[in-house]
């Protein structure tokens, strides 16, 4: 469908009064705004922003003109009073943040829990989010992610809270600011095992974006190679801890690979076996893979 009947389409859809409408805006790449988020933007009786700028520059690139009203972290209770006024009045209300989905880890949270508070229409309108864009391109097969944001700024609380999520089995995603990046790769090198895997993503979907995969003792080379790594908005990606299962599979591997130097695919599991507790087919096909990898 071409996209002017796209746009055209939009225009029919019912866009229902006395709702907030919270509305995912662009990261960084103009042009990741969706269709739909653009239509219920022109269609909304006022925008509530976290900067007034910001906001206006994305819909002037759009030509559109909006009422805008200030919507920051200092303001929000205040604020969703007067929302929750002009709500009950029968207006479309849309709530951005400067850049992704609002309420996570940017302001909005208090004004949505204010709005559904009075029991009135809450709408969510899908859009980019820096976390979900850094774990789609991190490589990482942890069936499970813990979204962190942003760590406590004070040492002591930082690494007292990493302690706790070192043992987490899920990919950990953290935001964090430019001039604490250092500092903060600092403190997961000294709570997480040093060979744990690291995806560090700044600027996404800008033009200086970078991701680079490594091991945590491997950051801070990688930092000091270019100044302007130092630079940016960054998504920190951990590798989930491994589960005391993986531990054991992976010591048994070890000592399997060892083994296999000196002794048939047979032999080797069943010794492995008994030195690890893992069954011994278990061993023996994984025996027969290393072989035939090693054979490649």
């Amino acid at each position: 469908m071409p996209i002017q009947q796209l746009m055209q389409s939009l225009s029919h859809q019912h866009v229902p009064e006395s709702t907030l409408y919270v509305i995912g805006t662009p990261i960084g790449n103009m042009a990741d705004i969706s269709l739909r988020a653009l239509h219920i933007l022109a269609t909304a009786d006022a925008i509530a922003c976290e900067d007034t700028r910001v906001t206006k520059n994305l819909l002037n690139a759009y030509g559109l003109n909006k009422d805008l009203i200030s919507a920051h972290q200092h303001n929000e209770r205040e604020v969703a009073e007067k929302l929750i006024g002009r709500l009950k009045n029968r207006e479309r209300i849309a709530l951005v943040s400067d850049a992704g989905t609002p309420a996570v880890s940017d302001p909005g949270a208090k004004i949505v829990d204010a709005v559904r508070k009075e029991n009135l229409n809450v709408v969510p309108v899908p859009g980019p989010s820096a976390a979900i864009t850094a774990l789609s391109a991190s490589g990482f097969t942890d069936e499970h992610f813990l979204f962190i944001g942003f760590l406590p700024v004070k040492p002591l609380q930082r690494h007292a809270f990493l302690e706790k999520l070192k043992e987490t089995p899920a990919t950990l995603i953290i935001y964090e600011a430019p001039h604490r990046v250092q500092e903060t790769l600092k403190s997961l090198i000294d709570v997480f095992e040093p060979s744990r895997q690291i995806v560090i993503a700044r600027e996404l979907t800008k033009l200086f974006e970078e991701t680079y995969r490594c091991r945590l003792s491997d950051t801070a080379k990688w930092m000091a190679e270019d100044a302007n790594r130092r630079k940016g908005e960054f998504v920190l990606l951990i590798e989930g801890a491994q589960t005391q299962m993986d531990k054991t599979d992976t010591e048994a591997k070890r000592i399997l690979s060892i083994l296999l130097d000196q002794l048939p695919p047979s032999s080797a599991a069943a010794l492995a076996a008994k030195i690890t507790g893992t069954k011994k087919n278990k061993l023996y096909e994984l025996a027969l893979e290393l072989k035939n990898s090693a054979a490649d």
